[in-house]
């Protein structure tokens, strides 16, 4: 059974983004591995961290981790993941990072977290030696993804794609990636199958998707249009690959 490793930075990245091949590849008989960074709960909540709560009418006595990895347990039930991993690290307003616009600036000098992070994503390939692992462009410039990326890039793993980060991608088609782009090839990757379940599993997350899209009907909207735009027409999730293999496996998984 070949395994596709899918890294998200928060809860919700890699659904909003692949959950089309995540589905597809779960119906060709892949093991599918979601792992999102940033999922620890810490308390008590304060400061700009507890305002992002807020902001989405969620009470303090909320624990908002705890709400939002029920959130992603059930989406990848619809996305047919069979392996999923909280890596358990402070999102960006628990490390130091005051206000929203700080979140798409630059990088804190004492915000090591891609070291950690690092450790862990060596560790889970180690483990299961994937046959693709997937991870953000960084479109957006958030620094959880920018963190990310680093770390991923100090792993190397082979077989490694990255997507498309959306929402953000949407809002701005011309988004600078945070990846270098050189030697790197685009796959357009048909999801005609799998848009509705990945339609499904991004409603699930019910926290994030007033503030990120304005509700389940325009998430599916906003999805369903941007993927025909990726696709030029048809459905379609773009991934940037840096080698022929990752392509050949992109391209063989629908």
């Amino acid at each position: 059974m070949p395994t596709a490793l899918f890294l998200s930075p928060h809860l919700d990245d890699a659904a909003f983004s692949c959950g089309g091949l995540m589905a597809q590849l779960a119906d060709a008989g892949w093991r599918s591995v979601m792992a999102t960074a940033f999922t620890a709960t810490v308390l008590p909540v304060t400061g700009f961290a507890l305002a992002c709560q807020l902001d989405k009418g969620l009470g303090p006595e909320i624990d908002y981790m705890a709400l939002r990895r029920n959130e992603d347990r059930t989406a990848a039930a619809i996305l047919g993941v069979t392996d999923l991993r909280w890596l358990e690290l402070p999102e960006a307003p628990h490390r130091g990072y005051p206000a929203a616009a700080e979140l798409f600036g630059a990088i804190r000098s004492d915000d090591e977290i891609w070291r950690p992070l690092a450790a862990e994503i060596a560790a889970l390939v180690d483990e299961m030696r994937p046959d693709l692992v997937l991870a953000p462009q960084g479109l957006g410039n958030h620094v959880d993804h920018r963190q990310m990326i680093r770390a991923v890039l100090q792993v190397a793993p082979q077989h490694l794609a990255f997507y498309r980060d959306t929402p953000y991608a949407i809002r701005n088609p011309n988004a600078v990636l945070n990846v270098e782009a050189s030697g790197m090839h685009e796959c357009a990757l048909g999801i005609t199958d799998g848009l509705q379940r990945k339609i499904a599993a991004s409603c699930t997350y019910g926290s994030q998707i007033g503030f990120q899209f304005g509700g389940p009907a325009p998430l599916a909207a906003a999805l369903r249009e941007f993927a025909v735009r990726e696709g030029q027409g048809r459905p379609a999730e773009r991934f940037l690959a840096g080698s022929n293999a990752a392509l050949d496996l992109l391209s063989g998984s629908h």
